[in-house]
């Protein structure tokens, strides 16, 4: 499958050595976007399969750009690429429904080996980063912030029972279940196929029905509810 790319960025020569880095891979870059309101009409325009997304651009940030290009565009992956290590950015990222994570700072082989994971549906986060946002969520941490910016203090732990009726979510199958505590840890779809000894198709439909039944939109988004509402064991 070619991966069609959207790249937002206001650096225009960071674009384009993005653009050639990926056209080297095979990739098609469709579109770049110096600003927040332009990557959200181009992206609606091209539907690319990943957008590329910086953080702070000029007529809108990239947070709001990737809330409104997942309302409309809910299969589209939108990877976040930034400088900034701060936890409560990549906390916000997640919440605002980006598939992924990237630091500039990263290698151009794994920039495209994540990427790459986007295009298929899976986490694009280095393991760190990931290995963050459980912590957090396992101690019950939110990804509020408080009115000064600043991420606002961990909640203690909850129970099953203490999750409010408004989060009580249709009933999860048994093999639905068993595919949600392998994405917890962290497995690919491959891996998840491996572990339960079915396909890859049967992983990915599995995971559709927990997206529609959480009614969520991406498997960082589905990690971050399992833990923080204790629906697998491992929560």
């Amino acid at each position: 499958m070619t991966i069609r790319m959207l790249l937002a960025d206001d650096h225009r020569l960071l674009r384009e050595s993005l653009a050639g880095l990926f056209e080297a891979r095979g990739m098609v870059v469709v579109g770049q976007a110096d600003s927040g309101p332009e990557a959200v009409a181009l992206a609606r325009a091209t539907v690319p399969d990943v957008v590329l997304m910086d953080l702070s651009m000029p007529g809108g940030g990239g947070l709001e750009a990737t809330r409104l290009i997942k309302a409309v565009l809910p299969a589209t992956s939108v990877v976040i690429l930034t400088a900034s290590e701060d936890e409560a950015d990549l906390f916000e990222a997640v919440k605002s429904g980006a598939q992924g994570y990237l630091l500039k700072s990263y290698d151009p082989a794994t920039v495209i080996q994540l990427v790459e994971a986007a295009a298929r549906g899976e986490p694009a986060l280095t393991p760190q980063l990931a290995s963050r946002i459980l912590v957090e969520f396992a101690r019950g941490a939110s990804f509020e912030t408080t009115a000064a910016g600043e991420p606002a203090p961990p909640r203690p732990p909850r129970s099953r029972a203490d999750v409010p009726e408004e989060l009580r979510v249709e009933p999860l199958t048994a093999r639905e279940v068993e595919v949600l505590e392998c994405l917890v840890t962290g497995m690919t779809n491959r891996e998840i196929a491996a572990r339960l000894i079915v396909s890859e198709n049967t992983v990915k439909y599995h995971l559709r029905n927990i997206l529609q039944k959480l009614h969520l939109q991406n498997r960082s988004q589905v990690v971050a509810f399992a833990l923080r509402h204790g629906l697998t064991d491992d929560a």
